[in-house]
């Protein structure tokens, strides 16, 4: 069973899978306890728009050569 705090409650899921995805749904700090492993965070990923973060910073990857 994996269990999912957030703020004082509960929540129980049969596989990490449904766990995570309710986490990213909720889009909050949780805890996610399993196996003896606590994983905690905001769950989901912030995506690059038009070549920016979303808080408006350009995204750039330079890539260099070690000779």
């Amino acid at each position: 069973m994996i269990t999912v705090k957030h703020n004082s409650n509960h929540y129980e899921f049969e596989t990490l899978d449904q766990a995570i995805a309710w986490a990213m749904e909720l889009g909050e700090f949780v805890t996610i306890q399993f196996n003896g492993i606590e994983v905690v965070g905001k769950f989901g990923a912030d995506g690059i728009l038009n070549g920016k973060f979303p808080n408006g910073e350009a995204y750039t990857w330079k890539k260099r050569r070690r000779r």
